[in-house]
């Protein structure tokens, strides 16, 4: 049974969000039978263990406004929000049961905006406790799989709804990336995963900016991801810090003539002595190629400071200092102080580590990887785009990541192992995005990176669109 996979050939299920959209809006399909198809895959999925909240009712309510015509994008297209993100008055678990029976206060402005472009919210999706790890399979929920194969991880920290746009089931999910959680999930399980230069979707209303964490979703087409791009982006009121405007909508963005292009290319992992599978390699090998048939040139090339001895001593400080601060916030709701048993053994190392880190040590590691940031953006003055990796490993078996282990700070280091090319970028606040170009003889999914300049979505956007028109998508990697 774990080696079973899981794809619904519902025919309109299968369709992007901008055909589901246009469908509802023609009066062809009704919302609430969208609705409806999207739920029936859920309850036959159940075994994905993806979904933490649904609501049903208040999802078949909406649906049931939608009327044809609507002028809203996405009118009637059902969505699901990632449980670390508050929806108002559903559950906000953070997939911790320190918060088991917590219920946000109000929208975040993402999910308002999602709301506003006409989304149906069905409900939420799985998450690893406090988005901490890149696998999802918290003690409060279980293990979520992977619809390629049920025995793996669907990656994390959006693992929940990377497998239900895998599966099929919807189009686009909503996601989060603090250090690949949109990127990692996508390429675990063969969509199109974004993450947006910093600033560029507001984190309010209850936090005024965020140094390494962006909005945004997890798809299966490129015209999709800029679309709802064009939706999450731009500056609310109270923000401290934001991108931008772009000068023109994003999704306008992907059919910009693209002149020959410089890009860098590299396979080392910035992590000295965590050589990638080879497999790795091979996707970005042929990924350059394809980038070169289409006009561009490829160099092999290291950015400056790549490999740098500190990096996951300065990450494990700043994650620290924000699990900490989720820990205390969440047991001073309940009007006492954090204990072990609230939450993982992982998240209690990262609590304890957080609390007597000296304010000191945490701007000098914040400042530090300020100065990495620095160093790579420059990078990015000889070259439009870089390629990577996105995973070093295979998706992993279920069980490889123990959060509940007595050696957490192993069980860390372990994640790093999996994925060191990812949070580099949410530290120079760049936009990155997962292609899944390849499908390997193992029958898994194999995502390459494209990075862009800063601000730069516009033109990764572009070439990710012409990518996908040269060669699709989950080609055979021989």
């Amino acid at each position: 049974m774990m080696n079973a996979k899981i794809f619904t050939d519902h025919p309109l299920l299968s369709q992007s969000a901008i055909k589901q959209a246009a469908l509802v809006r023609s009066g062809e399909v009704s919302a609430r039978h969208l609705v409806e198809a999207c739920l029936a895959e859920l309850e036959a999925a159940k075994s994905l263990n993806a979904v933490s909240f649904l609501d049903t009712q208040g999802a078949l309510a909406a649906a049931e406004a939608v009327q044809p015509g609507d002028p809203r994008p996405f009118a009637g297209v059902p969505l699901l929000i990632k449980e670390l993100t508050p929806v108002e008055g559903q559950p906000w678990t953070f997939a911790s049961k320190l918060f088991a029976n917590h219920l946000a206060p109000a929208d975040a402005y993402s999910v308002r905006r999602l709301r506003q472009a006409g989304f149906i919210l069905l409900g939420q999706t799985t998450s690893p406790e406090f988005g901490l790890v890149n696998v999802t399979e918290s003690s409060l929920r279980g293990p979520t799989r992977n619809p390629w194969e049920l025995s793996r991880t669907p990656g994390g920290s959006s693992g929940g709804a990377a497998a239900v746009v895998a599966a099929g089931i919807m189009p686009v999910a909503h996601a989060s990336d603090g250090g690949g959680s949109i990127r990692i999930p996508a390429a675990c399980c063969g969509l199109v995963g974004l993450k947006p230069s910093r600033g560029r979707i507001s984190a309010g209303p209850f936090l005024g900016d965020s140094f390494l964490t962006s909005q945004g979703v997890v798809s299966r087409t490129v015209a999709d991801s800029a679309q709802l791009l064009d939706v999450l982006a731009g500056y609310e009121v109270g923000d401290s810090t934001w991108a931008p405007s772009p000068t023109q909508p994003f999704a306008t963005a992907l059919h910009q003539p693209l002149k020959p292009l410089r890009i860098a290319a590299l396979s080392a992992s910035p992590l000295s002595g965590n050589d990638p599978e080879p497999i790795t390699l091979a996707a970005v090998k042929r990924a350059a190629g394809g980038l070169e048939q289409l006009g561009h040139t490829v160099e092999w090339v290291m950015p400056p400071g790549w490999v740098d001895p500190r990096l996951i001593e300065q990450f494990t400080i700043l994650w620290a200092v924000g699990v900490a601060g989720n820990t205390v916030w969440g047991a001073s709701l309940q009007g006492r102080s954090p204990q072990p048993s609230d939450v993982e053994a992982l998240t209690w190392y990262f609590t304890e580590l957080g609390l007597k880190t000296p304010a000191v040590a945490y701007l000098a590691a914040l400042e530090s990887l300020k100065a990495l940031a620095r160093r790579l953006i420059g990078f990015f003055q000889s070259y439009d785009l870089l390629l990577t990796p996105v995973l070093a490993e295979r998706p992993l078996a279920i069980g490889t990541i123990q959060t509940e282990s007595a050696d957490p700070q192993a069980t860390f280091s372990r994640t790093a192992q999996f994925t060191p090319y990812t949070a580099v970028w949410n530290v120079t606040g760049q936009p990155a995005i997962a292609l899944p170009l390849f499908v390997a003889a193992d029958g898994l999914p194999v995502g390459v990176q494209l990075v862009g300049g800063p601000l730069r979505e516009d033109l990764l956007l572009a070439l990710a669109q012409s990518l996908e028109s040269a060669y699709g998508w989950n080609q055979p990697l021989s």
